[in-house]
């Protein structure tokens, strides 16, 4: 199916992209939170204006948005492509130094610039399916930026690819990359009327073959200790040190379950982010994840108890204890509209790419897309280990990406 003779373009993209640093930042109020996340979006327009997506914009929020008009006389639903600037405020995004290790043989994968950076075969499981494959790391000092700038490259390409193959028949599709999606704020002030599309999908999963339409449900809560400071040389029987109280309520957490590191699966989990403060006031960052909405209000309460606990070890002192909604559970809206993901399923069937359903335990913009009324689920982009330094993504599974894209345009017109 696939022309031969195509060169893609997906692997010049991406070594490029992931050289503009576009780490987003939690802490800050704007939006977007970093402005140097608007140089790759700045770029993204240009380039897909010199694909032949002629209307391409960013627009006043950071959003870039492009169209593909439309090459039959069917009518089709417009799909979007969804896939996110941003990188990771866990690990440094700048100077980002890729590394391609071609024709990969198996075993450990050491980073150059820092031997003590390993990409050990052992725990990561998927390098077993990667003989032959070049592999792309960075140099062991930065992530590296698939995540994912991986999906922007393959969204890209695969435009790429349409525009020059004007026999594949394809509805309007729309492009749009957004900023802050790792800092939970990509959709926050999207423009869907401006998007105009019905359904979408984002290309910001992992391995090869991965169709997700489950995600976490997801709260943050702030917990604010509040204590009594007085000079600590006439404290005695005055002062009430808030950092003890926090620390309190730390010890207090389940040791051995309802924690990141010791769930997995289906399990959800009570995560403390953030520990700031002095004697007078400590600020605690926690988010609450589970499959299941109704678990969010189980573990939030069970985090308000222990939190009266610990206030009640340390007379005189007090809480105040915040939850703000964060993102659902999209299969209560993908459920809805089956054939969104039956369609991707469809596509990698016919490139014969084994389909993983999978439910993601974390969350994407999709997951608020979907509840704003645009059904978006989650499709692979090749990459693995996000947010890590040992970050690293496959050449192979980068081009799938494309064909998948390309193969998706392509079912949906025939279904329509």
């Amino acid at each position: 199916m696939f022309d031969p003779n195509y060169k893609f373009t997906y692997l010049d993209r991406f070594l490029d992209y992931v050289k503009i640093d576009t780490q987003s930042d939690d802490d800050a109020p704007g939006f977007p939170t970093t402005l140097k996340q608007l140089d790759l979006s700045r770029k993204l327009v240009e380039e897909l204006k010199e694909i032949g997506l002629s209307d391409a914009v960013m627009d006043e929020n950071g959003y870039v948005m492009a169209t593909l008009p439309s090459n039959t006389t069917k009518k089709v639903p417009v799909v979007a492509f969804i896939a996110h600037v941003d990188t990771s405020p866990a690990v440094t995004g700048a100077n980002v130094n890729p590394v391609i290790h071609k024709n990969y043989q198996g075993g450990d994968i050491v980073l150059p610039n820092d031997k003590t950076k390993v990409i050990e075969a052992a725990l990561n499981p998927e390098l077993k399916d990667m003989t032959g494959h070049d592999i792309i790391t960075t140099d062991g000092t930065t992530l590296l930026g698939a995540d994912d700038k991986a999906g922007i490259a393959e969204i890209m390409d695969a435009m790429n690819y349409l525009v020059k193959h004007p026999e594949i028949k394809h509805g309007t599709i729309k492009v749009c990359f957004t900023p802050d999606e790792e800092v939970g704020r990509g959709t926050e002030k999207i423009n869907l009327k401006a998007l105009g599309a019905e359904y979408g999908y984002t290309i910001d999963g992992s391995t090869r073959g991965e169709v997700e339409t489950e995600t976490f449900s997801a709260d943050a809560v702030v917990i604010t200790f509040n204590g009594k400071n007085v000079h600590p040389g006439y404290a005695k029987g005055k002062m009430v040190n808030s950092l003890k109280v926090a620390s309190r309520l730390m010890e207090l957490l389940p040791k051995d379950h309802l924690s990141p590191e010791t769930t997995e699966g289906r399990e959800g989990y009570v995560h403390c982010v953030s520990f700031n403060g002095t004697e007078e006031k400590t600020v605690l960052k926690f988010i609450i994840r589970d499959f299941i909405d109704s678990k969010l209000k189980e573990y939030e309460a069970l985090l308000k108890d222990l939190c009266d606990q610990a206030v009640a070890a340390f007379p005189g002192s007090s809480v105040d204890f915040n939850v703000i909604e964060q993102y659902r559970n999209m299969k209560n809206v993908l459920d809805n509209h089956p054939h969104v993901e039956a369609y991707a399923v469809e596509a990698l069937n016919r490139l014969n790419v084994k389909v993983i359903n999978s439910a993601i335990r974390g969350g994407t913009d999709g997951s608020r897309l979907s509840f704003m009324g645009l059904p978006t689920p989650n499709l692979f982009a090749g990459g693995h280990n996000f947010h890590s330094i040992l970050e690293w993504v496959s050449s192979q599974d980068m081009e799938m990406a494309v064909k998948m894209i390309v193969t998706l345009a392509q079912v949906w017109e025939e279904k329509s």
